[in-house]
């Protein structure tokens, strides 16, 4: 007969008849005390042996058990468990020299006998313990909130909870993380023991000893009733006696039956019984699982391989609308999808259940794993449709993870919101294939719209600076020099001191003194005055909405602000320096030093203003503390994908964040594949990215992707313009040679060391297919690919997958197009000659005025950052194809000190979109029964 229990279900099972003598049954018994032992009851152990034999029924005679000149058999047991977890240690700081173990007890009194000995068992072991003393009538809630601290901690590795019966609810026992639970009191980690899942949980350690000190007396009864054994040591004596072989019976202790069967049966006593409490703590001792905890924390800190599940994508013809490819596909929840990557638990912060900010804690936690290849996909000059780069990202990080098995990330722009309530891409007659919006991300609605608020987050810190401006500046036209002090640095409690960033301003102005009663008043008057000159205010509003009209306003104009009028500007919040700061710094503090440094205008006598003079640089980094960690998502197929920043690609460099590929490098391992994008046409994107991107982060691109389609070739060859919103001319759609050999021709940047993928549309024809592919090789790339992902998903990227692994096992050349130390006119002119195609450059008189104001101010080593249109290589968007022989005149020059880099003016930028007359929120609606978003695509 074998029986089983879980928990308290088990008392009253049946015994076998006193009356029909047995051999080979043994008592265990835990014997009540005053004296507290631990979570599961108030006992002490008290260790029996009975067995029957016929005729006789006196304990007197019942034999000794084990040897009397070894000693006490727990004495031997705790010699041999220190013994081997002090081995154990040595072999694990071997490892790990900075790994300091520590047990943390949770107490409801202040008796430190139980703390000492653990700190007298820790010291010979290695091991750290602190002591928690709650009150003796602790709540709940307060107990809970003290395992949460200790959860939280990475410092400890261990929690006891030394508490009373009553004070250990399963909400308590639940709250405390499995991996710390070295009691093995959590139902999870009962639940494993019972199922015999033993390589994340924990025995307890009272149950570990006495099956030790059982077998060390060898005995091979095969009946074993327990007497009493109540909670999670009573289940874990059962189940650890059942594996050996033997049949567990259980009993009340005050049971009759009990008595009787006692009284039967002739009663062997070990020579041994640990009566003491010193005794018995050493014996239940959880060192030794708080040494197996840390050693499961180091090993879950080094790199994990993937467990990736894909997403089956069931491809229909015709291709259905986006919204019912988006929606006909469950997404796996994020937590899931995160540890299949190897992300920890601690490292991701859900928002909702399907997208999660990615904590930077992991690129500490994987500095040593080697980064896995860098895949840019970049395109040739677009048409005002957008050529179906992101699109291209999407199905070769599903081909490459759900159909050739390798570990493979994308890391996207997040868009701008504004567009999506205005008119974006392909959409209504002229949509032919599935947009990056669409094919890309399970969550769509949350995709475009506010995601986890990073965008918000950029606008309110954006606005906070501009207010500071304009208050800045009222304040010191309406004030005197003490007056202003006096507010700046206020009295509080009879106390005046410098805050830390003002502090910082002094050292700046070369002021020592940090006393603000010992401050000149020359020295009073540097500090308190910015002396802001109102039309050198470079610093703009900034609102995530198309808003044609706010492209000029006039503010200041209520009476409250006394005639201080001035006339400024709103641009799209994605515009925003900081927007171009998250996507290069590489880490919290080195995206506060950039906030720092942005320079917001220039004093009147001409010298730089920054975000830290205005003494708001620490209230910036607090608003953008959680947009630096990149989001979460994934493909339609199950492929995790970062998004995170989405900078302007003219007036910025346009592509997404450092951090989200530096993650990814570290996740997908020395053998896999991150796929990022650059935005615009080659010769902004892509260059952007080499000579900024590149140099900011240190990362090196082993493999460039080239986008192009017959749609773009045809109307770079001469065809007519295309708009979005309108349908596509006749030229588009039936076959023209002749305009595709002559793009392929002018195109300069074409020759690249590159898969060269042809994104497919509806309307292209198979001769010109063949005739792209052909051209493309025969121009340099070491492969060209048409790409059907828009139809099929990954499947219908596979060959491009192919090629791009191909390509990534060859030896990279990557090369900066100019040296930092070039002087700021030969980097534009570098940029205009070899990327654009122009003859040379035209600077205006204001921009060599700037150019001599920063090689001045020390900025002439930054990189530069072309604005310039999006549609043409030359400096005017009606000029298709490879335009040659013509100047690129730079009519001003701007800098971002914060982000980074310099930034020419090439013709006019509009920094703030309009609406158009039939905007795309004539479609979006709400369902509210269902809450389902329609007309969102």
């Amino acid at each position: 007969m074998r029986l089983s229990t879980l928990r308290h279900a088990c008392r009253n099972l049946p015994t076998p008849s006193v009356h029909q003598p047995r051999t080979g049954v043994r008592v265990f018994g835990l014997a009540k005390s005053s004296l507290r032992l631990g979570p599961s009851s108030n006992s002490q152990l008290l260790l029996r042996a009975a067995s029957s034999v016929s005729g006789t029924t006196s304990a007197e005679k019942a034999p000794k058990l084990g040897k009397q000149t070894d000693g006490p058999g727990y004495e031997n047991t705790i010699r041999e468990n220190v013994q081997r977890t002090k081995e154990e240690m040595v072999a694990l700081q071997r490892g790990h020299p900075a790994l300091k173990p520590t047990l943390a007890i949770i107490q409801a009194d202040e008796d430190d006998r139980l703390l000492e000995l653990n700190k007298k068992m820790a010291g010979k072991i290695g091991l750290n313990v602190t002591q928690i003393c709650l009150p003796r009538e602790c709540t709940e809630d307060e107990i809970i909130e003290e395992v949460l601290k200790l959860n939280e901690d990475p410092r400890v590795h261990g929690v006891y909870l030394h508490l009373p019966p009553a004070s250990l609810t399963s909400r308590v026992l639940n709250t405390l993380r499995p991996e710390k639970d070295v009691d093995g009191v959590s139902d999870l980690n009962v639940g494993r023991l019972v199922r015999g899942d033993m390589n994340q949980g924990f025995i307890p350690p009272l149950a570990n000893a006495v099956m030790e000190l059982l077998a060390r007396h060898g005995e091979q009864r095969k009946i074993v009733l327990v007497v009493g054994g109540e909670g999670p040591l009573g289940v874990a004596l059962q189940c650890l006696m059942q594996r050996r072989g033997m049949v567990v019976l259980h009993s009340r202790r005050s049971s009759e039956v009990l008595q009787k069967q006692v009284c039967t049966h002739r009663c062997m006593q070990y020579p041994e019984t640990c009566e003491s409490f010193e005794d018995l703590q050493r014996l239940k001792s959880n060192l030794s699982n708080v040494v197996q905890s840390s050693s499961r924390w180091a090993q879950g800190q080094q790199y994990r391989p993937w467990t990736l599940r894909s997403l089956k994508l069931q491809p229909l013809s015709p291709v259905p609308s986006d919204i019912e490819i988006s929606r006909a596909q469950t997404p796996k929840p994020v937590d899931q999808l995160a540890q299949e990557i190897g992300l920890l638990q601690e490292e991701t912060e859900a928002y909702g259940r399907t997208k999660a900010k990615v904590r930077l804690s992991l690129l500490d936690r994987l500095r040593e794993q080697p980064d896995g290849k860098y895949v840019l996909v970049a395109g040739i000059t677009p048409t005002p449709l957008g050529e179906g780069k992101s699109t291209v990202v999407i199905g070769l990080v599903q081909a490459l993870s759900a159909h050739l098995k390798l570990n493979s990330f994308a890391c996207l722009r997040q868009p701008s919101q504004g567009p999506t309530f205005g008119v974006k891409g392909q959409r209504g007659q002229i949509s032919t294939h599935i947009s990056m919006l669409e094919i890309s991300m399970l969550i769509n609605e949350s995709f475009n719209l506010h995601l986890t608020g990073d965008i918000h987050a950029i606008t309110a810190a954006n606005n906070l600076v501009a207010a500071a401006i304009d208050a800045r500046m009222l304040h010191e036209a309406t004030q005197k020099d003490k007056a202003l002090y006096s507010r700046l640095v206020p009295s509080v409690n009879g106390v005046r001191r410098f805050s830390p960033i003002q502090i910082s301003r002094l050292r700046r102005l070369g002021i020592s003194e940090i006393d603000p009663s010992a401050l000149t008043p020359q020295e009073v008057s540097s500090f308190v005055r910015l002396d802001l000159d109102p039309a050198k205010v470079t610093w703009q509003r900034v609102v995530d909405t198309n808003d044609r009209f706010l492209r000029k306003i006039t503010v200041g104009q209520a009476s409250t602000e006394k005639g201080h009028v001035r006339e400024t500007q709103f641009d799209i919040a994605v515009a925003s320096e900081i927007m171009a700061i998250l996507a290069l710094a590489d880490g919290l503090g080195d995206m506060k030093t950039r906030l720092g440094r942005m320079v917001v205008g220039s004093s009147r006598s001409g010298q730089p203003v920054t975000a830290e003079d205005l003494g708001v640089s620490g209230a910036l980094a607090v608003l953008m503390k959680d947009a630096i960690k990149p989001t979460l998502m994934q493909t339609l197929e199950g492929s995790p994908v970062f998004v995170h920043a989405g900078p302007f690609a003219n007036i910025a460099h346009g592509n997404s964040s450092v951090l989200a590929d530096k993650l990814a490098l570290k996740l997908v391992g020395e053998d896999g594949f991150v796929v990022t994008e650059a935005g615009f046409g080659a010769d902004i994107g892509m260059e952007k990215f080499f000579n900024i991107k590149c140099r900011a982060s240190g990362l090196r691109p082993n493999v460039v992707v080239l986008v192009a389609t017959v749609r773009a070739l045809k109307m770079h060859g001469g065809g007519p313009n295309v708009s979005a919103g309108s349908p596509l001319p006749r030229e588009y759609i039936d076959e023209s040679h002749h305009s595709l050999l002559q793009s392929l021709q002018l195109f300069p940047w074409f020759p690249l060391w590159l898969p060269s993928p042809w994104l497919l549309h509806r309307t292209d024809t198979q001769a010109e297919i063949d005739l792209v592919c052909q051209m493309a090789k025969e121009s340099g790339a070491s492969d060209a690919v048409p790409c059907h992902h828009w139809a099929r998903g990954g499947r219908g990227s596979v060959e491009l997958a192919q090629a791009v692994k191909q390509a990534g096992s060859q030896p990279s050349h990557f090369q900066f197009l100019y040296s930092q130390e070039t002087p700021i006119v030969e980097k534009i002119r570098m940029i205009a000659q070899k990327v654009y195609g122009a003859d040379d450059i035209e600077l205006s008189p204001e921009a060599q005025a700037k150019i001599d104001y920063y090689n001045q101010q020390g900025y002439g080593k930054l990189p530069i950052c072309m604005a310039k249109t999006h549609l043409s290589l030359s400096h005017l968007p009606e000029k298709k194809g490879a335009p040659t022989g013509f100047t690129l005149p730079i009519r001003d020059i701007r800098a971002s000190i914060g982000a980074g880099f310099i930034y020419p003016l090439v013709g006019t930028m509009s920094t703030m979109p309009g609406l158009p007359t039939r905007p795309c929120f004539y479609d979006i609606d709400l369902d509210p029964v269902t809450e389902e978003i329609t007309g969102l695509f």
